[in-house]
């Protein structure tokens, strides 16, 4: 029986092996996406929206049989799904030609109702725990005092003539738009007989933002257990809004309208309000460091009934993503980097004692009740599904294979994380990937890929953009270091890169590299490509000047060439402050310090510059001023520009072309393996 099991199983390998073909630019943007989920509160089933061929649509998935059920089907995304209190009916947004408005689908059967229709886009929404109230997100003129008023405004703006705009403060532009002096304010209406009526603006005449822009979403705003306080994150109005990263807790009583600052003490940020469904305790989650928006955010709880505030689990050196109550209200479930993996655990409220509930890979979206809790998960070779696991950690299951036809022949390459010594003899971590195709004894060129952030991670975990597999598919060996600074290994790690842009993170990119050269010999090292974007873009730069030829070549996203520059043309000022250790008025020596523009002397690798024109992070002068040092110097270079793209590549047939042109420029001086052609992409 064994004799034959394994016969069988070769059979398997040896037919996959051959039917296998490398993964692609064009497969990655054909891919599914889950981007929204939601349980029912009875623990049975799950509702998620899923991208398919451009169309979002809802599904609803029985978690023990696993069968589904679509649940819609229009031309419109619906997105932001959420269960009815009975968990008889579901809401979410859509634009079904009225504007992006919220909508309510009996789950027994008929059409979705339309449950708002208000003038402006509803951008977000929660309900009550009891359903009997709503809050949604509306863009609005600050001074306007009712909805009218803000359509009117924006109408007239639109007549005028001139596209001149006059600005008293900062920040003029954000991420990649110009400010239009209409800010995000919450409005909370009543809910009954499918109809949401009488909304009220809570925020009547602030001049700040809840959600913020441009990524806050409604996780930063929530009701109370019985629905008459409302709790929200957004920064006090004024001029320091550039250069602050003090966001409070605003808590507004719905009967008086009166609101309190509940964390007025905290002059750091303060995020993602939630109250257990008891009332007992308000958690959040809470900076420590002005000014600094890489600081820990360590989970805070407020026992409502004696009015003591503590921090939960303060032992724990990681950073909380996010944050909810279990529907007990005993536990919480929280998400955070770890090591090069971004897990799920379960907190006991009452003594801060953790169970790890998925620890390898990356998780997202999380959501809990009937003590399961459903989640989304993804790996450097798995783009995302949904898993469920028992609240105690048991039990775990992959769920849905929203991606299955679409890889069943697709190839990835192996990969695993290593460690070495790096600054100061201290761990750092990172990872390598095998090309498709590997063969023993071969030996192969590398894509040297170094993260953004600088407080970030190449982590394990599938990127829509840069997507590591793509590089293994080419023929590479792809290694990535988590050098210091990165997230994920203890603040001390994370803080360590400040004032040291250029030294600490090069000492470790350097001896990470030599250091898996040497333990895997089929790293060619001395035949490698480095690539980066934003900060990984600056340590392009940086490269060029101070560790000029080691690389065959080089590729540049968006990266800082010049730091004082930077400084006066990019948006939020709180970055460069904090990493520089001041402003360039009072600390010129460290942004000449970590300069890159004052070391194009030594440059001479070639360069593949690429810019996208609306990135008001790292304005278009950066990637301008690197491709001019290059030409100039007579250095072979290349400048790709994308004109509607931001600090990212977000369009589809834009992501093509880039990998097009950075898979032909790296293999021109590279040459990779023959048996994955670059150009087969």
């Amino acid at each position: 029986m064994r004799k034959t099991s394994w016969a069988l199983s070769a059979l398997v390998l040896a037919t996959t092996a051959a039917t296998a073909k490398p993964f692609t630019v064009e497969d990655l943007v054909g891919l599914n996406q889950l981007h929204s989920m939601a349980m029912a509160p009875d623990g049975q089933s799950v509702v998620y929206a899923l991208k398919k061929d451009g169309q979002s649509d809802l599904y609803q998935q029985n978690l023990d049989s696993g069968a589904v059920r679509q649940l819609t089907s229009n031309k419109s995304n619906e997105h932001e799904v959420r269960f009815s209190a009975d968990g008889k009916a579901i809401y979410f947004l859509a634009d079904r030609g009225q504007g992006s408005q919220v909508y309510r689908l009996s789950l027994s059967g008929g059409e979705a109702v339309a449950l708002t229709q208000l003038p402006i886009d509803v951008a977000g929404f929660k309900l009550s725990p009891d359903d009997s109230k709503m809050v949604v997100s509306l863009s609005v003129w600050p001074a306007c005092d009712n909805l009218q008023c803000s359509v009117d405004k924006k109408a007239q703006l639109a007549k005028q003539k001139s596209t001149g705009m006059v600005f008293d403060k900062l920040m003029v532009r954000h991420w990649d738009t110009w400010d239009n002096h209409f800010v995000n304010h919450l409005f909370v209406g009543q809910l009954k007989d499918n109809k949401a009526t009488g909304f009220t603006d809570v925020m009547q005449g602030l001049d700040t933002d809840s959600p913020a822009k441009p990524f806050s979403g409604m996780e930063e705003v929530t009701f109370n257990n019985d629905g008459t306080q409302l709790v929200y994150s957004a920064k006090a109005p004024g001029n320091d809004h550039a250069w602050t990263t003090n966001f409070d807790l605003w808590q507004v009583d719905l009967a008086s309208g009166k609101t309190t600052d509940l964390t007025a003490d905290n002059k750091a940020w303060d995020a993602q309000p939630v109250f257990s469904p008891d009332g007992r305790y308000m958690a959040w989650l809470a900076m420590s460091k002005p000014g600094y928006e890489s600081d820990r955010f360590r989970i805070m709880l407020k026992d409502l009934r004696t009015g003591q505030s503590r921090e939960l689990a303060p032992q724990w050196d990681r950073s909380a993503g996010s944050i909810r109550f279990s529907g007990d209200g005993k536990t919480l479930f929280v998400t955070a980097q770890d090591t090069g993996q971004r897990g799920l655990y379960a907190f006991n409220v009452d003594f801060g004692d953790m169970k790890v509930l998925s620890r390898d890979g990356s998780v997202g979206m999380v959501s809990e009740a009937a003590g399961r809790v459903v989640f989304s998960r993804n790996s450097l070779d798995k783009p995302s599904d949904l898993y469920v696991v028992d609240k105690d950690g048991f039990g775990l299951k992959q769920i849905t294979h929203v991606n299955a036809q679409k890889l069943k022949d697709v190839q990835m390459g192996d990969f695993a994380q290593f460690s070495f010594p790096g600054w100061n003899n201290e761990t750092v971590y990172g990872y390598w990937i095998k090309p498709v195709g590997y063969q023993e004894g071969k030996k192969y060129p590398v894509a040297f890929l170094i993260h953004g952030g600088p407080q970030g991670s190449f982590s394990n975990h599938w990127h829509s953009r840069w997507n590591a597999e793509l590089w293994a598919a080419a023929g590479y060996a792809v290694v990535m270091i988590d050098f210091h600074g990165s997230t994920g290994y203890g603040q001390a790690f994370t803080d360590s890169i400040t004032g040291h842009y250029g030294d600490r993170p090069l000492e470790d990119l350097q001896k990470g590299l030599a250091y898996i050269a040497k333990e895997q010999p089929w790293i060619d090292a001395d035949n490698a490509c480095a690539l980066g974007g934003s900060y990984g873009g600056y340590m392009i730069n940086w490269i060029a000047g101070n560790w000029p030829g080691k690389f065959k070549c080089l590729v540049n996203h968006d990266g800082l060439f010049d730091l004082r520059s930077m400084y006066y043309t990019t948006e939020e000022l709180w970055f460069p402050e904090h990493d520089m250790q001041g402003t360039p008025w009072d600390n010129p020596d460290m942004y000449a310090r970590w300069n890159p523009a004052l070391f194009v002397k030594n440059w001479k690798t070639p360069m593949l510059v690429i810019q996208g024109e609306k990135d008001y992070r790292v304005p278009v002068g950066q990637g301008l001023g690197t491709f001019t040092a290059l030409q100039r110097q007579g250095i072979p270079s290349k400048l790709l520009m994308f004109p509607n793209e931001n600090h990212w590549v977000l369009h589809d047939a834009n992501k093509v072309v880039w990998y097009h042109q950075v898979l032909d420029w790296m293999a021109k001086y590279t040459q990779p393996a023959p048996a994955a052609d670059a150009k087969s992409h």
